[in-house]
């Protein structure tokens, strides 16, 4: 476990401080996601106090998604150059500032600029925690502990559903980004006396597997056999590829439900806009609980074979999809209950994704392919954003959703194509 016998004092006070990096960051990476989505409890308002239409509403989220994607990949290699802890307080404060220069804009020129900004620190949440993390969680424990830590970012989307649709009803939109950017300032410096990058920095001896190790691990990943095995295992890899498209439906129907889902239901179901963030929250509540579901039914009755039950999880989120797309007049707690199973499949999908992309590709490949898998993924808000709105805008919600529902049925097919993919061994895929 540690590169050196510790007494039961010193392990007491590893755990202190292992539990302690573990909230903190939790809650950090909550926050970037509170202000990532305020714009979805934003839109409303936006659109009847400044006349922004679907389509310049589109783009923003487009453009976001975009750049994100970018910034998550670029700020990977970044990273290592900072202290994470350093590197996650700057980005939420950026965030938090550029929250702050958005409320207060009113052209749509300004507002897009300074969101894509948004979108690139929202890039530096991610990889400081990713190179944190492994330092105090044993390699052992590593997979339990942030399957639950990942649970962040669903939390953080609850949050501002609920408290965005507060601000939004009773002070006004501009408050939606005002109050969650002082939030972040606090957390930003909060995260100063916290936490810190290594056991070592309080005192405490190192995980086994330290800097050493991943020092030699990255001169053997630098040599040409090892570029030969990525080109292998990933880029020329058929379930890598029919998984990486497939992934791309997945996201368009989260995000088009987080990103749009406060606007639909006030526009199409007539909803006030704070039941409207109560049912989105339900809607990432019930995803939180998928994940752990999904992740104990893959290892409990299909062996592991997570695109088997991904399959089957995508074909259930676009029937509920459709339950929802068909109860124009039924009552809310129909609408409801549709939103509430969808989460749950759509957030069971996207996690088992990865873990059958990690041991498709094999764990000496897994970094790589999911990096590529995520670019697909986040690729998928060039639908959300700018063709949503643009089908929104001329034809209404209901054919948009229509649309959702035969991408959604599209992924479950593609995720079908993968069903026997099984990787057993380090070096070769195998299939039964």
């Amino acid at each position: 476990m540690f590169s050196t016998s510790i007494s039961p004092e010193v392990a007491k006070k590893f755990k202190y401080w292992q539990i302690r990096t573990l909230i903190s960051t939790w809650a950090a990476y909550a926050v970037f996601f509170v202000m990532r989505k305020s714009m979805s409890m934003a839109m409303p308002g936006m659109q009847a106090d400044l006349g922004i239409s679907k389509v310049q509403l589109g783009i923003f989220l487009t453009l976001h998604g975009i750049v994100y994607g970018i910034s998550r990949f670029a700020n990977g290699f970044i990273v290592h150059k900072f202290m994470a802890r350093n590197f996650i307080a700057c980005g939420l404060i950026i965030c938090a500032v550029s929250n702050f220069i958005f409320g207060f804009s009113t052209t749509v020129f300004v507002m897009g600029i300074i969101w894509v900004l948004h979108g690139w620190a929202q890039g530096m949440g991610w990889p400081p925690n990713a190179r944190l993390l492994p330092h105090w969680i044993v390699p052992e424990e590593l997979a339990t502990k942030m399957s639950w830590w990942n649970t962040s970012h669903c939390f953080g989307a609850v949050a501002i559903l609920l408290l965005g649709g507060y601000l939004a009803s009773s002070l006004g939109w501009r408050y939606v980004f005002f109050v969650p950017s002082v939030i972040a300032i606090v957390t930003a410096i909060l995260l100063w006396f916290l936490i810190y990058d290594t056991p070592s920095s309080v005192g405490l001896p190192e995980i086994a597997v330290g800097e050493n190790y991943k020092r030699s691990q990255d001169k053997k990943e630098e040599s040409a056999e090892y570029r030969k095995f990525i080109k292998k295992q990933v880029f020329r890899n058929p379930y890598i590829w029919t998984i990486a498209v497939s992934n791309l439906f997945v996201y368009v129907l989260r995000f088009a439900i987080l990103d749009w889902g406060p606007t639909v239901l006030k526009e199409w179901k007539g909803m006030l806009l704070a039941h409207a963030g109560w049912m989105i929250a339900a809607f990432e509540i019930s995803g939180a609980i998928g994940i752990i579901f999904c992740g104990w039914v893959t290892d409990k009755y299909f062996s592991g074979k997570g695109p088997r039950v991904c399959a089957i999880a995508m074909t259930l989120a676009s029937f509920f999809m459709f339950l929802f797309w068909n109860t124009i007049g039924a009552p809310v707690l129909v609408s409801l209950l549709s939103l509430i199973a969808a989460g749950f499949c759509i957030y069971g999908t996207q996690s088992l994704i990865l873990v059958a992309v990690s041991n498709i590709a094999t764990k000496r490949a897994a970094a790589v392919a999911n990096g590529f898998v995520g670019i697909w993924g986040y690729s998928g808000t060039i639908i959300t954003g700018v063709l949503l709105g643009l089908l929104t805008d001329k034809f209404g919600w209901r054919t948009s959703f229509g649309l959702l529902i035969f991408l959604g049925l599209v992924g479950a097919i593609l995720l079908s194509f993968v069903w026997k993919a099984k990787a057993t061994g380090y070096d070769n895929l195998e299939t039964e």
